[in-house]
């Protein structure tokens, strides 16, 4: 063999080795351009995130002296607390909108349900262009089956999160982009009620018969698809767990509140249909509205409680769904008192309106980030002054004034103390919070209903 030149064994060998060297090389290399490139990432992230303003506390500062009363003092609160959420926002590059979002530290985007109760308190301040402009937003975005968007969001909810985290604003500029399923991956049937509900209020408001002309067969097709959801049986919405407003608690099928909501929805397309003189559609609203409401009464009225039960395995008494039954008029004048009587027995109202349900579910049904998160009794014992909005409005409507004035007054104390509208208050009257969470402020959803409460109030009293 001559000098310098291999035997093919010794070569094959030697490649070996040299293979074997570079493969941890390599191995290191590829991990350290993808650790490098991960980096970056996260320093552009946390760069970008930092740049963004310091969330700052929505508080009003007022001073009882400026006001007549504590209850004035409260609705100017409650007032600037709504106003605070109306923002212009991009829908893609030819279009910008005023939306009302949620809130403001967690919930800085648009969602159907909570735009839904809001949008009574926007109209009864004449607010008619962020409602309107809502509206068109959520219609853009509904599916060619009917579906409308859960909410409009920019921004993911980890990264929702991390703003948070690091007390900071969520930016405006991003384009709001519809999200069809919640957090649970479930549908929102009383979401979608609830923007028909908007609409049809804001057309009676703003006497806007083109939006009315124009929207129409959207309106009739989002309450087609809700009617997928009824069962042949029973002629109620059908709904999976974790699906509706309390959505911490699996509450699956025929759940009260849900089709008080769609009974509504019914019951303002027939006014609807008459304005715009479709006869047949009065007909036909008029008679789904009918079959929801002897449903209601059938499977989930309770004589022995005085209540409509939560669902038809549910017997809580769950404030919510009543007490819109009571303001809505689909509980008779014997049902509405008994049902008075029933949430002022558990004291539901004590020391904040409104509790979510009592007795509190069984902590199987609650849903496990809650549960680890400190935040059980979120939709349970939790006071949500949303609830607290209707429950006023349901005691002027049967005639208990005086009872009003009493939620009235722990309200307006509650505002004034925080001198802001919080989103959910514990059985201590604070708001409610724990090491993961903290409680909305101001929540848009809750400042608009008792901006409606207050004014309906005030027209029983002066009655």
């Amino acid at each position: 063999m001559k000098a310098g030149k291999l035997h093919p064994v010794n070569r094959l060998s030697t490649e070996g080795q040299v293979k074997k060297s570079l493969s941890p090389f390599l191995g290191g290399t590829i991990f350290g351009a993808i650790l490098g490139s991960l980096g970056t990432l996260v320093y552009q992230y946390l760069h970008q995130l930092l740049r963004q303003p310091r969330l700052t506390s929505k508080a009003v500062l007022t001073d009882l002296q400026d006001f007549d009363t504590r209850e004035t003092r409260a609705l100017f609160i409650a007032t600037e607390n709504l106003y605070a959420g109306i923002a212009e926002r991009q829908l893609n590059e030819n279009q910008r909108k005023l939306i009302l979002h949620a809130g403001y530290r967690n919930f800085r985007e648009s969602w159907a349900r909570d735009f839904g109760f809001a949008s009574y308190g926007l109209l009864a301040l004449q607010k008619y262009r962020p409602v309107k402009e809502t509206l068109e937003s959520f219609f853009w975005y509904q599916t060619s089956y009917g579906q409308l968007p859960v909410k409009l969001q920019s921004m993911h909810v980890f990264n929702r999160f991390v703003h948070s985290l690091f007390g900071r604003e969520q930016s405006l500029e991003g384009k709001l982009a519809p999200k069809y399923t919640t957090g649970h991956r479930t549908v929102s049937l009383d979401g979608q009620a609830l923007v028909v509900i908007a609409a049809c209020n804001y057309i009676a408001a703003a006497e806007d018969l083109d939006f009315a002309q124009e929207y129409w067969e959207d309106l009739q097709l989002s309450l087609q698809w809700l009617g997928l959801y009824c069962g042949a049986a029973d002629a109620l919405l059908q709904q999976p767990a974790y699906a509706d407003w309390a959505d911490s608690v699996a509450r699956p099928g025929a759940v009260l509140y849900t089709n008080v909501v769609y009974w509504k929805a019914l019951q303002e397309m027939v006014s609807l249909a008459a304005v715009l003189g479709y006869a047949g559609d009065v007909n036909f609203y008029s008679r789904i509205a009918q079959e929801t409401e002897r449903a209601l009464n059938e499977y989930l009225w309770r004589p022995r409680f005085g209540y409509f039960a939560t669902s038809k395995t549910l017997d809580n008494l769950s404030s919510a769904g009543n007490l819109l039954a009571v303001a809505w008029g689909l509980a008779d004048e014997v049902q509405s008192n008994a049902i008075l009587d029933a949430l002022q027995a558990a004291h539901m109202a004590d020391p904040v309106p409104t509790q979510a349900a009592y007795p509190a579910y069984q902590p199987s049904q609650i849903a496990i980030e809650n549960r680890l998160g400190g935040l059980a009794n979120y939709h349970t014992e939790g006071a949500w002054l949303w609830i607290g909005a209707w429950h006023m409005i349901a005691l002027c409507r049967m005639g208990r004034g005086d009872e009003a004035q009493q939620l009235l007054q722990r309200v307006g104390n509650v505002i004034t103390r925080d001198q802001q509208i919080h989103e959910v208050y514990g059985l201590d009257g604070k708001p409610l919070s724990s090491f993961w969470y903290q409680s909305e402020a101001p929540l848009t959803w809750n400042a608009a209903m008792l901006v409606y409460a207050f004014q309906q109030f005030e027209q029983h009293a002066s009655e």
